[in-house]
């Protein structure tokens, strides 16, 4: 019976300082302020997409992540890259969702600043115009419509931020009008040719594309949603050959994609609070399956796009010098 007691004792001795050492291997793993304030730029934006959760899984911790990294590095604005609200987007302004998937969980100081977003997929499952009219009751959601364009000047380095509606570019959502009843209302001629006015007239030190879907990617989702967003954009950032990234969320993981003969960097943005596995595809050059947020840190000679996970630790860095 000693035998068997002395046993159970060195085992549960063993499993504490297994955990012990877990936790100090985490704690290791996570980024301080001093690896924070590396993201050094005259321009720093955050991007964060497929939030609403209720703060349930990883989301109430990466948004306090959020406002931790905010306090070394705070951004000029916030990219909300769609799909704030899972599953069935909100009924209106006064939805409860407004409150459990966003005002609540986004609640640090230093995230009272500029959200500016764009409508996912499962916005439009809901009441989209809602979304938008929400700028109205939150003085941070800044949305001036579906599609916009937001520039920075700081220090002379400039960067314009080109807010793109991808969800009715994809005519699977225009087809399923039980399920997406606003998106085949929307007038594709007319935003793609703003897309190619906006392009035009960039002159920016940097630009940055960002919609909801991706154009290239390793996912699970339907092909079509790819070639749908390929065919119709892609002409328009060859033609002025002045996109530096791409960015979008939908996927749930984090991607940087370079296709061969192409000068963009592609680049999907993870889920700040439920990841999915991914595994390489053409082009990748770095993937991984994990919550977190992503920061853009710009100078007049370097972009940088720091792919942050949930403890804070930068696990891929997208790089462009002029």
């Amino acid at each position: 019976m000693r035998t068997i007691e002395r046993l159970f004792k060195k085992g549960a001795l063993l499993a504490a300082t297994l955990a012990v050492a877990l936790g100090a291997s985490t704690r290791m793993a996570a980024q301080t302020p001093a690896d924070w304030e590396k993201m050094d730029g005259d321009v720093v934006l955050y991007m964060a997409n497929d939030l609403g959760r209720n703060g349930y899984y990883e989301q109430k911790p990466v948004a306090e992540l959020m406002g931790r990294v905010a306090e070394v590095k705070d951004p000029e604005f916030i990219i909300a890259a769609g799909d704030i609200h899972h599953f069935e987007g909100v009924a209106s302004v006064n939805d409860p969702l407004w409150m459990t998937n966003y005002e609540l969980i986004y609640s640090h100081p230093e995230l009272m600043l500029d959200w500016n977003p764009i409508l996912g997929n499962h916005e439009y499952r809901g009441n989209t115009q809602a979304v938008l009219d929400y700028s109205k009751v939150s003085r941070r959601w800044a949305m001036p419509g579906r599609y916009y364009t937001r520039t920075v000047n700081e220090d002379g380095t400039t960067v314009r931020v080109v807010f793109i509606d991808t969800t009715p570019l994809i005519d699977k959502y225009r087809q399923e009008s039980d399920k997406y009843p606003d998106a085949a209302k929307q007038d594709n001629a007319a935003q793609l040719e703003w897309l190619d006015k906006t392009l035009s007239q960039a002159k920016e030190d940097w630009v940055i594309v960002v919609g909801h879907h991706p154009i290239y990617a390793d996912t699970e989702k339907d092909d079509i949603e790819r070639r749908d967003l390929q065919r119709q954009l892609l002409p328009i950032f060859r033609k002025h050959g002045n996109v530096d990234i791409y960015a979008c969320g939908h996927i749930h993981n984090f991607q940087h994609i370079r296709m061969p003969g192409d000068d963009i960097d592609y680049v999907v943005n993870t889920s700040g609070s439920l990841a999915r596995t991914v595994k390489p595809t053409e082009g990748t050059v770095f993937c991984a399956g994990t919550e977190g947020f992503s920061v853009i840190s710009a100078t007049k000679s370097q972009l940088n796009m720091y792919m942050l996970d949930k403890t804070g630790k930068a696990i891929h860095t997208v790089t462009r010098n002029k």
